[in-house]
């Protein structure tokens, strides 16, 4: 009897051992620095100029900054990786040089990935991996939902990597079965903050909760974290490596690091944030300044002594910042510890932030960076600037984008217009696999100069993040014409629809003071003519309201039922090509034409 239990556990066991053979995965491994086109992002310096693929500074700076500042700049804080694969589970192993916790950090933070997935909307989705820490740490990600309604080629990821330590090597592993796509480094330029340990991103549980990353994701933007533990202090050898960076706004975060304790007198330290200010205006001097005062000790009310520190570097900023300004230094900024407002329960050990810390830090600097760089967002959907990609159209949203700035920067238009499908299937350039109206375009629009600004499934709010980023900067075109929101109409009520023109409409006009703006209503669709007739009404009174031109040619497209014309449409939405002959005929008389120098006058015979 006791041998067949044996046999009987024996077979069981073996039986189990199979199942696992066979549900094992082999995976393909991508090795980011081998990658032929930079991929890691939140480097300011890459390729040749640094020592280690996941260094901070350039291997110059070896020579010229402090020891401590060096060491600390091989932690791979605010670095990340994109890439793009369709699959259920996502492998991360790597190996890191020093220790994996602190007594007042975890090794999830310290030493650990953070990894999340971008939707078809935009949105940064935080993914939850196992790990294991040891000589190689291994985080696995399974479970994950491959797709969504519109992705099929795959999702982005964004892997952060860790704060405190230096990264020796590392490798993604997706199935087999799995295409894994690089994704390079984002166009846009940095933001770029130089600080101290708590802009490098202590006391953060995992990498993806510093506030640097917080706040990337926040403006949707790269993030250059020069953040060097208990070594932030405006040092000369360290500023004079910023302007070697062409960043969107610098931000000089360091007085935590330069507190009494630390032994620098007060006329030094105001010396340094004056004399940092002015070296970065000199080579720079249209980029945004961002100064900010030390947000405090969460003891300070009780201990009048740890108090002291920081109220006395802050006024010492305060007074250097009031100099600087009346010296006319312009675009300098100062984020005041009373903005910043950390709350009772913000610290680990009253001076390094928990993630609720972190939180607050963000929304901190959120506020105050959407002033500077007038980025403002509103309460609903429809004024949040957000990215879209869909796979299954026939174009990449990011790299239409990129294609469209290179083409603002070679080519600057007199008219741009923006909009959705519909005006992105009518032609032009860069092409498309499908056009509709290619005759109609190539024969009036394009004369006129007009840059199609189209992108398929494009909402308002995907328009507002397109100005927020770049499509309206370096030109100076005569005239915006635009044509977007019936893609919000699933999703939005027409007040909201209404208003987020509105707010699309004033962000474009801060940015072109002197073009004209073109505001075209809604086109009438199949099924939904009655709620987009009293929709145009809301948008006429907005442009109004804006001293913008409002038109509605898609009057041409309906019937005297008031129902839409199917002989002007593919399929009750988009144009055909007479639909779009149509509608290239009832705005030609409001495009703005081109002025024509009057012809000199003859000789009197």
């Amino acid at each position: 009897m006791k041998k067949t239990i044996l046999l009987s556990v024996a077979f069981i066991c073996f039986t189990n051992l199979c199942v696992l053979a066979q549900q094992a995965t082999d995976y393909v491994w991508w090795n980011p620095a081998q990658a032929s086109t930079p991929v890691i992002e939140g480097q300011a310096w890459s390729g040749k100029a640094i020592q280690n693929p996941y260094d901070r500074l350039p291997a110059q700076a070896e020579k010229s900054v402090r020891k401590d500042v060096w060491n600390l700049s091989h932690n791979a804080a605010g670095l990340l990786i994109r890439f793009r694969a369709s699959t259920d589970q996502i492998v991360v192993r790597y190996a890191v040089t020093g220790k994996q916790a602190l007594p007042h950090m975890p090794a999830t933070g310290v030493s650990g990935v953070d990894l999340y997935a971008i939707n078809s909307d935009g949105d940064a989705l935080w993914c939850a991996g196992k790990y294991t820490f040891g000589d190689t740490i291994q985080y696995r990600f399974t479970g994950l939902e491959p797709n969504d309604p519109y992705h099929q080629k795959g999702r982005e990821y964004r892997l952060y990597l860790p704060l405190y330590n230096s990264v020796k090597w590392l490798e993604i592993g997706v199935p087999t079965s799995v295409t894994l796509t690089p994704l390079p480094v984002r166009a846009d330029k940095p933001i770029v903050v130089y600080g101290t340990s708590i802009a490098q991103g202590a006391c953060a549980s995992r990498p993806g909760m510093a506030w640097t990353a917080i706040l990337g994701r926040k403006l949707d933007r790269p993030v250059i974290n020069l953040g060097f533990s208990g070594n932030g202090r405006l040092e000369k050898e360290v500023v004079d490596l910023l302007p070697e960076i062409d960043a969107k706004l610098y931000v000089l975060d360091c007085l935590p690091n330069l507190v009494a304790t630390v032994g620098i007198k007060p006329d030094e330290i105001k010396t340094r944030i004056s004399e940092s200010v002015k070296a970065l205006r000199r080579q720079k001097p249209t980029t945004p300044i961002l100064l900010v005062e030390h947000a405090g000790y969460t003891e300070g009310s009780l201990n009048p002594t740890r108090r002291q520190l920081y109220t006395d570097v802050n006024e010492l900023m305060q007074q250097a910042f009031a100099q600087l300004k009346s010296e006319g230094i312009q675009k300098l900024y100062l984020l005041p510890k009373l903005a910043i407002n950390l709350s009772n329960d913000a610290m680990v050990d009253g001076t390094h932030p928990t993630d609720l810390g972190m939180q607050q830090y963000a929304d901190a600097y959120e506020r105050s960076i959407r002033l500077i760089l007038n980025e403002p967002i509103g309460e609903v959907s429809t004024m949040k600037p957000l990215t879209q990609y869909r796979d299954a159209r026939s174009y990449d949203w990011e790299t239409r984008h990129l294609a469209i700035l290179a083409r603002l920067k070679s080519n600057p238009p007199r008219i741009v217009f923006f909009g959705n499908s519909i005006t992105h299937f009518w032609g032009g350039e860069p092409k498309i696999e499908r056009a509709s109206g290619i005759d109609s375009w190539n024969a009036i629009m394009e004369p006129l100069g007009v840059q199609n600004m189209g992108y398929g499934w494009d909402r308002i709010e995907n328009v507002l993040w397109r100005v927020y980023h770049g499509e309206l900067d370096g030109y100076s075109p005569a005239q915006i014409v635009v044509m977007i929101g019936t893609n919000n109409l699933q999703y939005n009520t027409d007040a909201e629809i209404a208003d987020g023109l509105g707010f699309l409409v004033r962000a474009m006009q801060a940015r072109q003071p002197n073009a004209e703006i073109l505001l075209i209503g809604i086109l009438p669709r199949r099924q939904m003519e009655p709620r987009i007739a009293a929709l145009n009404q809301r948008i006429a009174q907005v442009a109004g309201d804006l001293n913008a031109t409002f038109i509605q040619p898609g009057t041409i497209f309906l019937k005297s039922d008031g129902k839409i014309d199917e002989a002007f449409f593919s399929d009750g939405l988009h144009p055909n090509a007479e639909g779009y002959r149509q509608l290239a005929a009832k705005l030609v008389p409001f495009l703005k034409a081109a002025e024509v120098a009057p012809a000199p006058k003859g000789r009197k015979k």
